[in-house]
């Protein structure tokens, strides 16, 4: 045997220093080259079969050591009706945090503002639109008090 330990860890620096930028598990996988029995090489041919064989071979990445952002799932739901009244429920995963939590109108119209303008958009129809029907219902009873006003007077006569 015509190749000495000596002589096979030489080929393997040499395999070493033609890659530098590979990772260390890809340096360790790439295997010692291995003399024929019958074939007596010298030091320059024994070289090139390793080097022939490392572009040959798919080159495995290194897994990466940065952290994974990890995913927390939180749905918030905004419910309001007509009459302007409004209410969020939160859950994270399967867990309801926060259950029929009442909010005012005026912070639903804020925080709809500050997460998207089509957002705040189709929110403030429905805001507008309780609007409207608070002051319809405010008229009614303004008229209404106005009437109670003019007969109470009529009975103090």
């Amino acid at each position: 045997m015509s190749n000495t330990l000596t002589e096979q860890s030489d080929q393997v620096d040499a395999v070493e220093t033609t890659i530098p930028a590979a990772p260390q598990a890809v340096v360790e996988s790439v295997p010692a080259a291995k003399p024929e029995p019958s074939a007596k090489p010298d030091a320059d041919t024994a070289a090139e079969p390793v080097a022939e064989e490392a572009p040959a071979k798919p080159v495995k990445r290194a897994k990466s050591t940065a952290k994974k952002t990890r995913t927390v799932e939180l749905t918030l739901t905004v419910t309001g009706t007509a009459d302007g009244e409004w209410q969020a429920d939160l859950v994270h995963g399967t867990k309801r945090l926060v259950s029929a939590l009442p909010i005012a109108a005026a912070a639903v119209s804020k925080a709809a503002k500050e997460l998207h303008e089509d957002i705040f958009d189709g929110i403030e129809a429905v805001i507008d639109a309780a609007r409207e029907q608070h002051r319809t219902r405010m008229e009614e009873l303004e008229a209404e008090l106005a009437r109670v006003k003019q007969a109470l007077a009529e009975l103090e006569d």
